[in-house]
């Protein structure tokens, strides 16, 4: 076997390993929450040393970011499937009220969200690293919303920035509300949609 196919092998083993570590940490952080879900917990659930996760994760905190990244691609994913259906805007909209009324709010992603947050206070790398991750989701949804209205031939009343800001915000807040009462109306967050995408057309 050449050098060069031996560092691919360990590769694609490292990268396995990573892959099945941050699944198996996921089912625990969501099931029993972060303050409960320690490195030996994964490590044994995962079938791994305590080693293995310290060569791929830096601790705990690194870890679960990489448990919530799956989650937010997911749910951006969602998103976007949602918004580049072939239909109009209001059946993009549609679209999006169908994900949000299964996927928003749900209480145990909600929860581990609430309770890696406060970890911020205490750990600089986290706060720092929750405030990239989220500039990223806004710019990214303010081009989505950009793509959108220029598909639609809109012209937004609101900066796409500040609508992606406003409606991020919006969501974050349904989904806390909709965590502890399913009951919630949550096509209030498509309502506001439509309402900001509304717009103008372009003649």
């Amino acid at each position: 076997m050449s050098v060069e196919m031996t560092r691919t092998t360990r590769a694609e083993r490292q990268a396995q390993t990573r892959e099945s570590l941050i699944e198996v940490a996921r089912d625990l952080f969501l099931s029993d929450g972060y303050a409960a879900t320690s490195l030996e917990k994964v490590a044994v659930a995962a079938g791994f040393s305590k080693g293995a996760v310290y060569s791929n994760f830096s601790g705990k905190e690194e870890l679960c970011m990489a448990v919530l990244d799956t989650i937010h691609e997911e749910q951006v994913q969602g998103i976007v499937e949602a918004f580049t259906v072939d239909a109009d805007l209001d059946g993009r909209i549609d679209a999006f009220a169908a994900w949000a009324r299964e996927k928003l709010g749900h209480p145990r992603w909600t929860a581990l969200e609430v309770e890696f947050a406060a970890v911020a206070r205490q750990s600089p790398w986290v706060a720092t690293e929750l405030v990239k991750r989220h500039r990223m989701l806004v710019s990214s949804s303010a081009d989505l919303i950009r793509r959108v209205v220029a598909d639609e031939g809109i012209e937004l009343t609101l900066d796409a920035q500040k609508g992606a800001t406003a409606l991020l915000s919006l969501g974050i807040g349904l989904g806390a509300m909709r965590s502890l009462d399913n009951q919630l109306d949550v096509d209030v967050f498509a309502d506001t949609m439509r309402a900001l995408l509304r717009g103008s057309r372009v003649d």
